[in-house]
């Protein structure tokens, strides 16, 4: 399969499912409840606008094979989790649960998680409050209806498999308002 250096998502102002395009596929995708925003605050809701890249890929094996793609791909624990304390030393960064700080469960009841990529938005170095645990995950669906995030890109699994075999380490997800 081809592999491509971008993925590129787009939405109206507000709305909180967009598209998302990679060569000659285009997926619908949910992102955030409050659509799109310029300047990611933790809790807000939105997917934050700009080009991130796609740090690497975490699946659940008892439910997946190891997925076809050249990112590096790294099988999900039951103990992991992602911090999401901003006062915290270790916010925006993977940690073991139990954590002493609020920490997000990697490892889901819902398929949510099964495949999550995570994305380089506020981690070089992270911001305190600047949004924790931005990712490109599964999307969770209502009577077919994609449902909005907390903040993160989803698509439905066949969608992300394809999208999965195309991405390398080089491969950038650029969010941006239409």
């Amino acid at each position: 399969m081809a592999s491509s250096t971008e993925i590129h998502v787009t939405a109206k102002p507000g709305e909180p499912h967009g598209r998302l395009t990679m060569d000659e596929l285009e997926f619908a995708c949910a992102l955030g409840r409050a659509g799109l925003v310029s300047d990611k605050r933790e809790g807000d809701g939105g997917t934050p606008v700009g080009t991130f890249p796609l740090r690497e890929l975490r699946y659940r094996p008892d439910r997946l094979p190891t997925p076809a793609t050249a990112l590096p791909a790294h099988p999900t624990a039951r103990e992991d989790g992602w911090c999401d304390a901003p006062r915290d030393p270790a916010y925006n960064r993977p940690v073991r649960l139990p954590y002493p700080a609020g920490a997000e469960t990697m490892w889901r009841d819902d398929h949510l998680y099964d495949l999550v990529v995570v994305l380089g938005h506020n981690d070089d170095p992270p911001r305190p409050g600047a949004g924790s645990a931005i990712f490109f995950h599964l999307a969770k669906e209502k009577d077919g209806i994609l449902q909005p995030t907390e903040g993160c890109v989803a698509l439905r699994l066949p969608d992300m498999l394809k999208v999965l075999s195309r991405c390398t380490p080089q491969t950038a997800m650029r969010i941006e308002r239409l």
